[in-house]
């Protein structure tokens, strides 16, 4: 007995790894070496933008400690080896070489290793050792190269992650030999991996025996071809994501055996043709971009396929259904809906399709609607006045369709609503006074209309309001400068182009922007950086803007929080350019383009240095132009063009780029990049115009040259006058001597001193 307990101590002793460490968990040293070496093989990246901070887990693995009480390790209880490394979101910098520890931990189930930066790492065939290896994670790790062969020896896997790693890429051979082994597979998550070369018809053979499937995702994997609507049936699935392959084209699949369905996304391919009623028996469906009688389903979109004809009647039962997105299809009809079918609806977007008629009354019943969007359809018929005051509707968006009569009127004092657009439709008549009890309102588009009406300087007051586009209507007459504090305080575009205002700029308004003045830093990376406004999910409204820039309108689908713009073009404003306008300093466009004013271009125009398009053409403006404009670093867009500018172009920074048409019909202008060089003779300013040259359709040369011409035809004429001495009362003011009226006859010949003449007897 002595003896065998002199053995344990030596046994004990000299094999550490077999002792209870603190936390009473066996450890192997080799299993421990091989951690800390795979730690030292990489940095630490500190600026990971991909991972929230968190205490690094590796921070924890000293050299002499229990390994299975380091973060992110786990170890089995009986043997003491190392079965479980979780590094995900660890910062990690660097390479894993096919000579790296880590392949030494032959006895892992589970290894995470995702968010990390593994640039330039190849996906080795070593990964394929881990024969026990139940859960693989490398998604966000950047790794590359073709799967090796050798993942087939995982069979025992019940998770795959690989996503968002775009240069990893599948061969068919090996997706092939992966599928048929990894019988007990119930997550794949292949998104944003290359798929290219896997023909899509042969998945419904690669996943006939993955009955134990439960999630799958081919997001964004470049598979491309027509695809046959029988092409998958996993009776397991749950969660099948299939979006952005929009190369994937061919009917819509059918799902019929696919009956557990709880997640459907099939948008941004290119299916074609009718909903098919297979999709009324998904009834476990919860979230769908697809959906039928279902008691949980909150969101179905099909948004960005090639979907047609009407409308699905059984959508229409859908009580549970939250929003509805069925944007960018080519439905053409849609049946008339009760209020009491979509009780719990919120969002409605079937924006970018062909429907036709008018919207039905039915809608008024909806007691939940936020967001209704029929933008870009062909929609006609009177817009309800019931939309004007239907709580709780937040987004109206009815742009882009052939709407008539007058604008909804009764907006009460309960309207909840943030945007409203009914840009290009065929509305006439006043903008209704009581708009302005809509003092959530942060967007107000009615461009491209018919309204015929004054300035609605009521709107001033509404201190959400951050986007007015009135461009493209009959609004008329001078803009008050009504005198009160903060006249539209969140502003940032300012859109009244193409109307007949006359009078001066609204100065005071211009010079109380406030929210132009303040210039805002958004991160690039950042998810808020629109103007942008969420229902449910995944969905989002952007508010869209058209602008005018050099002469075309260009469609801005989603508004920037940090873009400021102001477009005063194709007016009749007349007056100077206030100075003040260097102080919106946020401003990226302005357009004061073909109106009526004068003076100076202001020095203070230099300060905007965030400006990117400038466009002061077509007005009777004078002087030289500023030095001072140079400093706009950012400057893409410069029409300075029909001015009577003079002296010579600036030159430096983006001012090298502009072409001669940012300065034609400025005769007094010279130097690059015209080709009028400037001499040492100043010319002298043309005299102001006072009309608008492209009304009349001529400019100042034909001018010039009919001045010229008459003045010599005047003076020839004039010398003519003189030598005939008609008329007599013009000749008498220039101090001629008017001719006597003559009569001519022949007298006697007589002869004086030899000589003969004839002569002219002068009666009066």
């Amino acid at each position: 007995m002595r003896l065998f307990i002199l053995y344990l101590h030596i046994f004990l002793f000299h094999f550490p790894s077999f002792s209870s460490s603190s936390s009473n968990l066996l450890y192997h040293p080799e299993d421990s070496y091989s951690l800390l070496h795979f730690k030292s093989s990489f940095t630490i990246d500190t600026e990971n933008l991909a991972c929230p901070e968190q205490p690094q887990k590796t921070a924890t693995w000293k050299n002499g400690t229990n390994c299975c009480s380091w973060h992110g390790v786990t170890c089995d209880t009986v043997s003491g080896h190392v079965i479980g490394l979780n590094l995900g979101c660890e910062s990690l910098q660097g390479k894993i070489y096919s000579n790296s520890t880590l392949f030494h931990l032959a006895n892992l189930q589970s290894l995470n290793l995702s968010s990390n930066d593994f640039s330039g790492t190849h996906f080795h065939s070593k990964f394929g050792g881990f024969q026990s290896l139940k859960h693989l994670d490398l998604s966000y790790c950047n790794i590359q190269g073709e799967v090796p062969s050798q993942i087939s020896n995982l069979s025992k896997l019940i998770s795959l992650h690989l996503s968002r790693n775009a240069e990893l890429s599948w061969n068919e051979t090996t997706f092939k030999s992966f599928m048929h082994n990894a019988t007990i597979l119930e997550e794949l998550f292949l998104e944003e991996t290359d798929m290219s070369l896997i023909n899509p018809n042969l998945l419904n053979l690669i996943f006939n025996q993955s009955s134990s499937l439960i999630s799958l995702s081919l997001q964004e994997t470049g598979l491309s071809g027509n695809w046959r609507k029988s092409i998958l049936c996993l009776p397991s699935i749950q969660d099948l994501d299939m979006s952005k392959n929009d190369n994937l084209e061919g009917l819509l699949p059918d799902l019929s055996c696919s009956t557990s369905l709880r997640i459907l996304d099939l948008s941004n391919c290119l299916f074609k043709g009718p909903i098919l009623l297979s999709f009324s028996n998904l009834t476990y469906l919860t979230s769908l971009s697809l959906k039928g009688k279902f008691p949980s389903l909150t969101y179905l979109g099909l948004s960005d396929n090639k979907l047609s004809g009407r409308v699905p009647n059984w959508l229409l039962g859908i009580d549970s259904l939250e929003y509805l997105g069925l944007s960018h299809n080519m439905f053409t009809s849609m049946d008339q809906f009760s209020g009491n079918h979509w009780h719990n609806l919120h969002g409605l977007d079937l924006s970018f399709n062909l429907l036709a008629g008018d919207i039905s009354l039915s809608i008024c019943n909806t007691s939940s609607l936020l967001l209704l969007n029929l933008a870009h359809n062909k929609l006609t018929g009177i817009i309800p006045q019931c939309l004007a005051n239907l709580p709780p509707l937040e987004v109206l968006d009815l742009q882009m369709n052939k709407f008539y009569g007058t604008l909804p009127s009764k907006f009460t004092k309960h309207c909840d609503l943030r945007t409203l657009n009914l840009n290009g439709n065929l509305l006439e008549g006043v903008l209704p006074k009581s708009l302005s009890n809509c003092e959530y309102l942060e967007a107000l588009n009615l461009g491209g209309n018919k309204l015929e009406d004054r300035f609605p300087y009521w709107l001033q007051t509404m201190q959400n309001l951050e986007v007015l586009v009135l461009r493209g209507n009959k609004l008329y007459g001078p803009i008050a400068n009504i005198d009160i504090k903060n006249p539209f305080l969140s502003l940032i575009i300012f859109d009244i182009s193409n109307n007949n205002f006359t009078g001066p700029l609204p100065k005071v308004y211009i010079q109380n922007f406030v929210a132009m003045k303040n210039v805002i830093q958004v991160d690039k990376d950042s998810n808020s950086q629109y103007l942008e406004w969420k229902v449910f999910g995944d969905m989002t409204y952007y508010d869209p803007v058209t602008m005018t820039v050099k002469g075309n309108n260009i469609v801005m689908v989603k508004i920037p929080i940090a873009f400021a713009n102001i477009d005063l073009s194709q007016n009749k404003f007349d007056g100077e350019i206030p100075n003040f306008i260097g102080e919106l300093r946020a401003l990226k466009g302005l357009n004061i383009s073909h109106n009526r004013l004068t003076g100076p271009i202001p020095q203070s125009i230099g300060n905007l240095s965030n400006m990117e398009s400038l466009d002061l053409s077509s007005n009777v403006l004078t002087g030289v132009i500023p030095a001072e404009l140079t400093n706009l670093n950012g400057l893409e867009v410069l029409n300075l063009s029909h001015n009577h500018l003079m002296g010579e172009i600036p030159q430096g920074m983006q001012f090298n780029t502009f072409s001669n048409d940012s300065y034609e019909g400025n005769i007094g202008l010279c130097g690059f990049p015209l080709s009028k060089k400037c001499g040492t003779e100043q010319h002298s300013p043309p005299s102001p115009k006072f009309w608008s040259e492209d009304k009349f359709g001529f400019g100042w040369k034909p001018v010039a040259i009919g001045y010229g011409c008459g003045t010599v035809f005047g003076i020839g004429l004039g010398c003519c006058v003189l030598l005939i001495g008609k008329p007599r009362w013009l000749v008498m003011i220039f101090g001629g001597q008017p001719k006597r009226r003559v009569n001519r006859r022949r007298t006697r010949v007589r002869r004086t001193n030899g000589s003969t003449m004839n002569h002219m007897v002068q009666m009066s």
